[in-house]
């Protein structure tokens, strides 16, 4: 039987090894770098709510001002239950959501202007990437290393 721990020959890979060996700590530092920056740009925002609510009112967002208080308390508060590994499957996928509505939102690099695409266009495939890696979180869980963790280990 094939599984995540064995090839098709039944051996075990030194990578596939090394990688259970470390899970935890490679999911604490996943739950760290993913979500750090999501803890800054949204405790910025929440800082300077109403420059950041103009800011989606120019781009056409409707309730502009609804939407981003709750935009913004997703990004700082999901992102802080993220690097913390509390509540992590749902705030892994609140925080992607967020991001694929801020991607939607900011880096529509098929409107933009000649000199500006191919950078929105990275921006765009940059939060893909960053949504990829919420949803693992999400179908992993926050390993040993979390608040997560802990509460399961005292249960």
């Amino acid at each position: 039987m094939i599984n995540q721990h064995t090839t098709a020959t039944g051996a075990t890979g030194w990578t596939d090894r090394g990688a259970m060996a470390g899970q935890d700590a490679l999911l604490l530092a996943a739950r760290v770098l993913l979500g750090a920056i999501f803890v800054q740009s949204g405790f910025g925002k929440l800082m300077a709510l109403g420059g950041f609510i103009g800011g989606l009112e120019s781009q056409g967002v409707p309730m502009a001002a609804v939407l981003g208080t709750i935009g913004a308390l997703v990004e700082a508060f999901g992102g802080l239950a993220v690097v913390l590994g509390a509540w992590t499957r749902l705030a892994a996928l609140l925080v992607a959501a967020f991001t694929v509505a801020a991607t939607l939102i900011a880096h529509r690099y098929w409107e933009a202007p000649p000199e500006a695409m191919k950078m929105q266009q990275i921006q765009f495939m940059k939060n893909l990437a960053i949504i990829g890696g919420f949803l693992a979180l999400a179908a992993s869980g926050a390993g040993r290393y979390s608040v997560d963790g802990w509460r399961l280990s005292r249960s």
